[in-house]
This record gives C-alpha cells, sequence and structure tokens, in this order.
C-alpha cells in the first residue's frame, strides 16, 4: 500500500499542525500593486474511497473576464464580513458551490497562506467529509466536480515546473499536474496540492 494511503485522519491532522513554514508570496504578485490583499480561503476536501485518499477538486464555470474561470481550483473564495473565521469562509463557498453541508466535514487543520496574482490572501483549509455523498454543483460557478488520488498526485513523474510569461511580469516558475481524467491542475491550486503533500510528508 503507498504511504499515502497508510495515514489516518488523526495523523493527518498532526502533521498539518506541525507544519512550519514561511508564508508563500505568489512570484506574480509582486509586480503587481492592488492595495492590501482581501482575505479568502479555499477547502481541501479530503476523501476516502477503495482504501484510498482522494482529494476533491472543481473545474470552475468559464465566464469571460474571469481570469481564474475554466480552471481546477478548490472550492472557496473571499471572506464575509459574517463569517465568523476562514474556516467558516470555507465551509460556506464549498457549500454554496458543491452543497456539500458544513456539518458533514470535519476540520482537520490549516496550510500555509498565499498571496495570489488576483491580490488574495488565500489560506487552504483541510477537511475530511464523507464518501459517497450526493453534491450538487452550483452551474453558475462549477462545471465539474472530481476526484483525484493523493497517491497519484504524490508521485513527482506527474507533475512538473515551467517558466511561464504574463503580460505584466517576468517569467515565474509554475507548477502543473498531468492530465488526469481529463483535467489539467496547475497554478496556484497546483502549488497548494504541493505544500499539502509537503505537510503530509510526502515529498
Amino acid at each position: 500500500m503507498h504511504p499515502a494511503n497508510q495515514l489516518t485522519p488523526e495523523e493527518i491532522q498532526a502533521r498539518l499542525a506541525a507544519r512550519q513554514a514561511e508564508p508563500y508570496i505568489f512570484p506574480a504578485n509582486e509586480r503587481f500593486g492592488g492595495g492590501e490583499p482581501q482575505p479568502a480561503a479555499v477547502l481541501i476536501p479530503l476523501l476516502r474511497e477503495d482504501h484510498r485518499w482522494h482529494v476533491l477538486f472543481i473545474r470552475r464555470t468559464s465566464v469571460r473576464g474571469d481570469r481564474h474561470s475554466g480552471q481546477v481550483a478548490f472550492p472557496g473564495g473571499r471572506m464575509d464580513p459574517e463569517d465568523a473565521s476562514l474556516e467558516a469562509t470555507a465551509l460556506r463557498e464549498a457549500r454554496e458551490e458543491i452543497g456539500l453541508a458544513p456539518q458533514e466535514v470535519r476540520i482537520l487543520g490549516q496550510l500555509e497562506h498565499s498571496v495570489t496574482i488576483s491580490n488574495y490572501h488565500l489560506t487552504p483549509v483541510v477537511g475530511l467529509m464523507p464518501w459517497p455523498i450526493e453534491l450538487t454543483a452550483a452551474p453558475n460557478e462549477v462545471e465539474r466536480v472530481f476526484t483525484i488520488p493523493l497517491d497519484w498526485l504524490a508521485d513527482p513523474a506527474h507533475y512538473q515546473i515551467k517558466r511561464r510569461r504574463g503580460l505584466r511580469f517576468r517569467p515565474h516558475p509554475v507548477i502543473y499536474f498531468e492530465r488526469y481524467a481529463g483535467e489539467l491542475l496547475w497554478g496556484v491550486s497546483a502549488h497548494i496540492t504541493l505544500a499539502f503533500l509537503d505537510a503530509l510528508g510526502l515529498r
């Protein structure tokens, strides 16, 4: 059995608690003004299927003018004034985007924040969800909900770092995974995925 699948929820929780790292600043953000980053959170939904850990992702609905539309991502978004915490933000967004009830999620911990190109101070929250479970994607936000096995993500043969040039900043390293079930995981979501693997000792 792959080491990833031998982890218990308690071990995952302990490793997340022990995670000590400097906040990651997305390189592109260093070239933009934009003012103070806005707080936001994403949920990394973790589930067990056929004796393997899987991570749940979404593909965002394509919307003209939205730089993140059509991309593979985690459920999440900007913190609202009524949110009591970033965990509450992640859970609310997951409920709104994929119909995952907050009471169904067991929070296991958090990862270090990142500041994204769109100027969000983004905190990933890791949560254990039951499976199988009926989910309902919000069509205006989510085109598809799917999972990728954690052991597949942990295989270094499945990802690489490339240099990418934007319109207003110098070339910078961007993480690209191989396509899985036709889906391309890259950019900030890929960085968060690798940080999660680091935290679990799988890299």
